[in-house]
This record gives C-alpha cells, sequence and structure tokens, in this order.
C-alpha cells in the first residue's frame, strides 16, 4: 500500500466514523417524536411474559382467616398526593403509594421549551414509567395494590427546612398495621422508604418488603453504535452489568446477592433501586404483555410476633447521572454513565472540562482551552507529521516527474517515491500522525458529550445556548468545513487523480456529517482545526525557506 493510500484509508475510517457517529446522534435526538408513540414491533420469538406485575415470592403460608369484627383501613381519595422540593415535583398515588408522576425541575424538556419540566416517570401516551415498593404476603398486604390513608394531599419543602416526610397509612383486616413514610432531602434526587410494620393481631404475620419500576418500552429501530437504554445490576460478584431488554424478554433476572443496587437506565438519567445493605436480595424481571417490563427485588422472609414491630428502609435514586453525586451514593452507580471502550480517556477528558468549567464558569470556553491542552499534548507529533508533509511538498514536482517517468509502472514509481523520501528524509507515514492521533480523542470526546448531563443544555455564548444539541444556526458546521478545506489546501496534493478528488470532497462530506453533530464536538473541531492551520503553517514556511535558502559549498 502506498503512503498516499494509506493516507486516504485514515481519512475514509474517519469519515466512517463520523457516519456511526452520526447515526447514533440521530437516533438520540429524533427530529420528530412520532417514534414515541408507534406501537411496539412483534418480537423474533416467545418471550416470557406474566399476567400480574407483583414480585415472584416463594410460597407462604396461608395466614388464619381474621376475625369477623377486624376494621378495615379507610380508604383515602384517588386525588393523588403532591410533593414539592428544590428538585422534585412528585405525584404519589394513593393507591399503593406508587410514583406515578416525577418532574426534575433543575431540567426542563429542552432548551427550547423551557416551560415544561423532563418527566423522569409519569403516566402518558408517549411514557409509562413507575416506581412501586411495598409489603407482600400471602393475604391482605400493603403493596402497590394496597389503599393508603394519607395526612394530606400536598407537602412542599419550604422555608429553611432541610427534610420533608411524607406518611402513608394502611390496616389489615387483621389488624397488622403499616407506615410508610418517605423521606425527601434538599438537593438530593435520593428518597428513603421506611416501612413500620406493626402486629397488633393475635398471629405471627410474615412477610417481605420489596421495590421495582415499571416500563413499557417503545423500540427506536436499529442503531449503529447505540447509547445503552437497559436494567444495569451491580453485586458483590460484578460491580456492574447490563441487561438490554430484548435480552431480559428471553432471560429473565433471576440472581441473589447482597450489597447491591438495581436501576433502569436511560440517556443522562437513572431510576435506581437500593435495598438495605447487607442484606441478601432476590432480583428479579418480568415481562408483561409485549413491551411492559418490571425489574425489582424482593427482601429476605421476615416473621412479626403478634404485638411485634419492625421497621425495613431502602431508598431510591431518581434523577441525573451526576458524576460527582452518584459515587456518594451507592457503589458503582457512576458506571451508569457508559462512556463505551474508550471510558478511560472519556472520564480524564470529562474530569479536565469540568476543573476548566470551574474555574472558568462556561462549558463553551471549557471546551476551547480544553482542546488547546489537547494540542499542546500531541504538539510533537503533530510538528513532526506537519514537517514531513511540509516535505513532501516542497519534492511534490519530483513526484510529478516520477509519475511522467514512470507512468502506470507502478512498482517503479513506488520504489522512485522511497528513494527520493530516503535522499531527503521524509518520513512518508509522518503525514499520517496528525489524523491518527485525533481519532481516539475525537471518538472519547464524541461520548463525553453525549453521555454527560452536565452538558445537557449547557449555553456557549450568542446563538448557542445548547452545546449538546447541534448548531441551529449551522454556524460552527460551516466555520468548520472552511476550516478543513484550507487544510485541504495546505497539504501536498495526491498524485493519484482519484484520491487528489476524493481528499477535494472530504471536506464537504464532514461539513454534512458535523452539521448535525453536537455543537460542543463542532467547536472541538473547529478549534483544534484552527490551531492545526496556525502550526502547519508555520512549520510549513519553516521547511519552505529552509527548501528556498541556498546551498553552502
Amino acid at each position: 500500500m502506498t503512503i498516499e493510500n494509506l493516507r486516504l484509508v485514515l481519512v475514509v475510517i474517519l469519515s466512517f466514523m463520523a457516519l456511526v457517529l452520526w447515526d447514533t446522534w440521530q437516533r438520540d435526538y429524533p427530529d420528530s417524536p412520532l417514534a414515541l408513540s408507534q406501537p411496539p414491533a412483534a418480537r423474533p420469538s416467545t418471550p416470557v411474559v406474566r399476567a400480574t406485575d407483583g414480585p415472584p415470592l416463594p410460597a407462604v403460608p396461608v395466614a388464619p382467616a381474621p376475625p369477623p369484627a377486624a376494621a378495615l383501613s379507610a380508604p383515602s381519595s384517588r386525588a393523588p398526593v403532591t410533593v414539592e422540593t428544590d428538585v422534585f415535583s412528585l405525584e404519589i398515588n394513593p393507591v399503593g403509594g406508587t410514583f406515578q408522576r416525577l418532574y426534575l425541575r433543575k431540567y426542563p424538556l429542552s432548551e427550547s421549551d423551557k416551560k415544561h419540566l423532563f418527566a423522569l416517570l409519569d403516566q402518558s401516551a408517549t411514557r409509562d414509567f413507575v416506581a412501586q415498593s411495598g409489603i407482600k404476603t400471602d393475604g391482605a398486604s400493603a403493596d402497590h395494590y394496597a389503599e393508603f390513608h394519607v395526612d394530606s394531599h400536598s407537602y412542599t419543602l419550604s422555608g429553611d427546612a432541610q427534610t420533608l416526610e411524607v406518611p402513608l397509612y394502611w390496616q389489615s383486616p387483621a389488624g397488622v398495621r403499616v407506615t410508610k413514610t418517605l423521606r425527601f432531602q434538599r438537593g438530593s434526587y435520593e428518597v428513603t422508604e421506611r416501612f413500620k410494620v406493626e402486629n397488633a393481631s393475635s398471629e405471627p404475620w410474615k412477610f417481605h418488603h420489596y421495590q421495582q419500576l415499571q416500563r413499557v418500552v417503545v423500540p427506536t429501530g436499529h442503531q449503529l453504535v447505540p447509547t445503552f437504554t437497559g436494567v444495569a445490576l451491580s453485586s458483590p460478584a460484578n460491580r456492574y452489568e447490563k441487561f438490554d431488554f430484548d435480552k431480559l424478554a428471553e432471560e429473565p433476572l433471576d440472581r441473589t446477592a447482597a450489597d447491591g443496587w438495581l436501576a433502569m437506565v436511560e440517556h443522562y438519567f437513572v431510576a435506581a433501586l437500593l435495598p438495605a445493605p447487607a442484606a441478601q436480595q432476590h432480583y428479579y424481571s418480568f415481562l408483561i404483555g409485549s413491551d411492559r417490563y418490571v425489574v425489582g427485588y424482593y427482601g429476605p422472609e421476615t416473621e412479626l410476633a403478634p404485638n411485634g414491630s419492625v421497621v425495613v428502609e431502602s431508598r431510591l435514586y431518581l434523577g441525573p447521572k451526576l458524576q460527582d453525586v452518584l459515587p456518594n451514593v451507592a457503589p458503582g452507580l457512576e458506571l451508569t454513565v457508559d462512556y463505551g471502550v474508550l471510558w478511560f480517556i472519556a472520564k480524564g477528558l470529562f474530569w479536565t472540562l469540568h476543573q476548566l468549567d470551574l474555574l472558568l464558569g462556561n462549558w463553551g470556553w471549557s471546551i476551547v482551552v480544553l482542546t488547546l491542552l489537547i494540542k499542546l499534548a500531541f504538539f510533537p507529533l503533530s510538528a513532526a507529521g506537519y514537517r514531513s508533509m511540509a516535505k513532501m511538498r516542497v519534492v511534490q514536482p519530483r513526484l510529478l516527474q516520477l509519475r511522467e517517468r514512470y507512468g502506470d509502472d507502478k512498482a517503479r514509481m513506488n520504489q522512485g517515491m522511497m528513494e527520493l523520501y530516503k535522499q531527503e528524509k521524509i518520513n512518508p507515514l509522518g503525514g499520517c500522525l496528525p489524523i491518527v492521533v485525533q481519532i481516539p480523542v475525537f471518538i472519547s470526546l464524541y461520548w463525553m458529550i453525549l453521555e454527560s448531563v452536565e452538558l445537557r443544555q449547557a449555553p456557549f455564548m450568542f446563538w448557542i445556548q445548547d452545546l449538546s444539541i447541534k448548531d441551529p444556526y449551522y454556524v460552527l458546521p460551516v466555520l468548520m468545513l472552511i476550516s478543513m478545506w484550507l487544510q485541504t489546501r495546505m497539504n501536498p496534493t495526491p498524485p493519484d487523480p482519484i484520491q487528489a478528488k476524493v481528499m477535494q470532497i472530504m471536506p464537504l462530506a464532514f461539513g454534512v456529517f458535523f452539521a448535525f453533530f453536537p455543537a460542543g464536538l463542532v467547536l472541538y473541531w473547529l478549534v483544534n482545526n484552527v490551531l492545526s492551520i496556525s502550526q502547519q503553517y508555520y512549520v510549513t514556511r519553516q521547511i519552505e525557506a529552509a527548501a528556498a535558502a541556498p546551498t553552502r559549498s
């Protein structure tokens, strides 16, 4: 393979990666919301399904019949209980205490629609996703079907209060009382669930505590490099396991472990079930119908003696995948921020970018400075590559003479080129270095911008008010196209006419791809091109001046 062919192959590889990443971006940010309302496609195989949505508990002995005089809890109104904190706007259904709608107050739906908030949990035509928990036994249970009594239908974390508690009450016909208390903290996306069980009956009461998530999954079609949307499990045996929904349909989760967590993961956000540490939990999943997935866990059986009481606690994390928060919530929860195979580079890039943002107060300018730092880190390699290209530009006339001399004799042509490169001390592979060194950084930066919720709706300046989406006026892609065209003009022209045409068309192809890329990524590439052009211009001038200087005898 000739050097020109090698450079062409590298450019084509970079173009293909741009196409793949562009496809990913289009899938994550479709222009039309129609995909959300389309009916689910038929599955190729028959999954294991269930008709009910309760936890698959082991057999529980049948409790004695309650006395006829046993009083039921007074059923509460079905009007939802609303909870307002500085980060949550939550609706709780008194039936089961189900979290049926959760808006994140610091996260507008989009940059163009800041009046509406993003709903992590919801029950609507386009999104059906709820969080449930309860106490389950073989008889009447304080599960997610039970009617809970509430003191109020409206709770607000106001003033200087740091915590807010929302109690819900249930009582069985036999006299077992359950108080489910939800505890919210200012500035926190964690919710603590505290179940106090009091057995006022005359018989022992056996039960399991459980938490689960229910979600209707709408297929989004084929993706070349999809972002992960599915289920994640952490346990001592495996710190982080991912399960896509199709896999769970065929192989339901059935695992027992302690000191772990279970979550449903999506782009930017996560809903995580956090059981009490140390106790053995049984993690499960099952499918209802063709598209409703249930994942959860239940704890070990507890037997409560007459007149006895016990408290069971668990937590939920319902919010953004903030990288400085998740490690403090649960070990390994930060792994839900999925940077792909080059995560070790992406994590370093994010850490540096985050430190720059703390210093500069603007993610856009932080990207500019990060680009400069990356350029400085690769300065020696880039300089060597530009020197090789500059020398090849100087010997371009002699390469054309070789082509005219040998015509279609490629073997002699390549031999002549190698001799010329050796004579002029040119490293023919050096011109590939500026392209090679950018590939892993480019891919890592793409995934970092794609996956980091910190960059969601982060403004730069002027018309760029969200670095995580495309430039609305395509100014940055046009400037990037111009910068790539200038770079092409500065490079030596390939002797092969077809390769020369491909190199001329490449800036236009990249411009089309980058028109739909996040503005933050285009900003990085534009600044990198400007710095590269400056460096290449300086190096080329030096080489050309040295070549034009008279040789001393």
